[in-house]
């Protein structure tokens, strides 16, 4: 199963606005993804409630992964979005 792992870029972590970015984007992927931190259990990337329980700030590293025809793409594209700072003007 494909996995990518990436610090999160955003000031505020994925707390509110970012994580809202996030879910809005791993929903529209073509494949299911989860996030974890650490060897915590996954959760669905398209819930937003899960991923704002990840607690995830500024700097902690976390693990996407998908499975299926074009989950390479998704997370590429998903990892991309985390490492940059959500929070910052014209995002």
């Amino acid at each position: 199963m494909p996995t990518r792992t990436v610090a999160v870029g955003s000031a505020s972590g994925l707390h509110a606005r970012p994580a809202k970015i996030f879910v809005e984007a791993a929903a529209k992927a073509p494949v299911k993804v989860t996030i974890r931190v650490g060897e915590k259990k996954p959760v669905p990337a398209k819930s937003m409630l899960s991923v704002l329980a990840l607690g995830a700030k500024k700097g902690t590293e976390v693990t996407l992964e998908a499975d299926g025809d074009g989950a390479d793409q998704a997370l590429d594209d998903l990892a991309a979005l985390l490492a940059r700072d959500l929070d910052a003007d014209g995002v």
